[in-house]
């Protein structure tokens, strides 16, 4: 008695059965089968020609010796072989007279944006917009000063970056330690008065006296601060760390410090160019 397969000339089976349901044994198609031998000798092909195999330092070479990086890196000498003449020229240029140059200007400011987005924007945000504790780079409220020059100097030389003797440097004293919790409210209560918001009179009327003996060596009389030391101008609503009264509170009593790095350690002269162009154009600058 024949078998069912071999009665409806179906191909033979692999032996294995199921529930009486046979495997049946079907071979490749040969086009299929020749294609994938062919893609494995390619592959063997490709391995012998091109860089492939991981080794300990490195991969082998490949019989062409091709590499991509040292492609990428021909075309970014490229790129800057063509780039080296008005690249000299933005670096030499006296950083006042950039802005008179229009193809300096444009050529400055899209190479600033572009590091921009690569290096600053993780702070400072896409927009530069900032966030609590780093600063809007929008307004015209500048810590240390928002000329070209001074931005310049800002982002070459960080802001409380240790590693740099030239970075900008400011620190607040912890006032928790020096006065009491309740100079400490009266203060606030200044602060909250001479920026404009609502607060306590008879608080506030002591904390004069307490922000004159304290505060107003660094902040200024009136609150204006002083760009020379960083201090920030308390009367224009523009806050780093918040200006309601819980955030200048814990701001005076245990004072942050932000730290920004110093860019000269990580960016070219000429880019750091770039940036300043590109921050002092967004709108704050001065």
């Amino acid at each position: 008695m024949k078998r069912k397969s071999e009665e409806t000339n179906d191909p033979g089976t692999t032996g294995h059965v199921w529930d009486g349901i046979e495997e049946l044994n079907n071979p490749l198609p040969r086009w299929w089968l020749w294609t994938f031998y062919l893609t494995i000798i390619w592959g063997i092909g490709y391995t012998i020609m091109y860089p492939a195999w991981p080794l300990i330092t490195g991969a082998t070479p490949g019989v062409l010796g091709y590499s991509s990086r040292a492609e990428v890196r021909a075309d970014i000498n490229a790129v800057n072989a063509a780039n080296a003449a008005i690249d000299q020229r933005l670096v030499s240029a006296p950083l006042a007279s950039i802005s008179n140059d229009p193809e300096l200007q444009r050529y400055a400011t899209a190479g600033g944006g572009a590091l921009y987005r690569t290096y600053c924007s993780q702070c400072h945000g896409a927009g530069a917009a900032g966030g609590p504790g780093y600063p809007n780079l929008l307004d015209d409220d500048w810590l240390w000063g928002g000329t070209l020059a001074d931005i310049q100097a800002t982002l070459a030389h960080g802001v409380r970056w240790e590693e740099d003797p030239d970075t900008r440097y400011s620190q607040m004293p912890a006032f928790a330690e020096i006065l009491s919790a309740e100079e400490i409210g009266q203060v606030a209560e200044h602060v909250l008065a001479i920026s404009g918001q609502e607060f306590d009179a008879a608080a506030e009327a002591a904390g004069k006296t307490v922000y004159a003996d304290n505060c107003s060596g660094c902040h200024g009389d009136g609150g204006k601060g002083d760009q020379g030391q960083g201090a920030p101008n308390l009367t224009d609503v523009i806050w780093l760390y918040g200006g309601d009264r819980e955030a200048l509170t814990t701001s005076i009593a245990k004072p942050h410090f932000g730290i920004m790095p110093a860019w000269s350690q990580k960016l070219t002269p000429l880019q750091i160019r770039q940036l300043a162009v590109y921050v002092h154009q967004l709108g704050g600058g001065q």
